[in-house]
């Protein structure tokens, strides 16, 4: 096993995985990846990559050209989590930060919707291209933005030495970070005060209701006295 697959089977593999694997959807997970395509557009996903990192205190994800027509955000889990719930925070990030972008273009892996999506290990030759996918540094990320692949096969050290720098995501990271990414709770209606329910309740005496503000001290002592004045001119 050289560098690059054992920084592989670090960061995204189950223990009896090979280092082609990356998941088959049933099992648990410990690699979940967010990839935007058709374009490959950095200055948006880079708000994913940002986001997860000053606003949800993880450690940064990997980022890689798809070697087609995406680029690629790949997280790793410390420890095996259902596709259910890798599927829920992917798309909880989606909707924090990717919430203008067309879901036509966004694939995750795993996810919750229909076709399933199965990201290819990387680095990988693409059959119909020829050209690779390659973990790539993220400030030459947006180079690739246009040709989102390399013509020739990365490095293996290089590669490695990408990879390296990162660190997986703890269980008790990934609870906090998908409690932060919950949308906020509407709040409930204000209930009346009781003065205002009796002013709003129909079918009230006028009589009955003017005694009743004038006796409530909640209500403001001008409209007390404004009660007082009605009822001493009703008949």
């Amino acid at each position: 096993m050289n560098r690059l697959q054992s920084e592989l089977q670090r960061l995204y593999l189950l223990p009896s995985a090979r280092p082609t694997d990356v998941g088959d959807g049933a099992e648990p997970v410990r690699s979940m990846v967010l990839e935007l395509a058709r374009p490959a557009d950095w200055d948006a996903l880079s708000r994913v990559w940002r986001g997860v990192q000053a606003d949800l205190d993880l450690p940064a994800p990997a980022i890689a050209v798809s070697g087609t027509d995406g680029l690629q955000l790949w997280f790793s889990l410390q420890q095996p989590a259902s596709p259910a719930r890798a599927a829920a925070f992917l798309a909880q990030l989606q909707s924090r930060y990717l919430p203008d972008v067309a879901p036509a273009r966004l694939r995750a892996m795993p996810s919750a919707t229909a076709p399933a999506w199965q990201a290819a290990p990387v680095p990988t030759q693409q059959a119909a291209t020829e050209n690779w996918s390659a973990f790539v540094a993220p400030d030459l990320a947006p180079v690739f933005a246009d040709t989102p692949w390399l013509d020739i096969p990365p490095g293996i050290e290089g590669q490695a030495d990408l990879l390296a720098r990162l660190k997986p995501i703890t269980p008790d990271a990934l609870e906090a970070a998908m409690q932060r990414l919950q949308p906020p709770q509407a709040p409930l209606p204000a209930t009346p005060s009781p003065s205002e329910h009796r002013s709003e309740t129909p079918g009230v005496d006028p009589r009955q209701f003017l005694q009743q503000v004038l006796n409530d001290e909640t209500v403001a002592l001008a409209l007390r006295i404004e009660a007082a004045k009605a009822l001493l001119h009703r008949p």
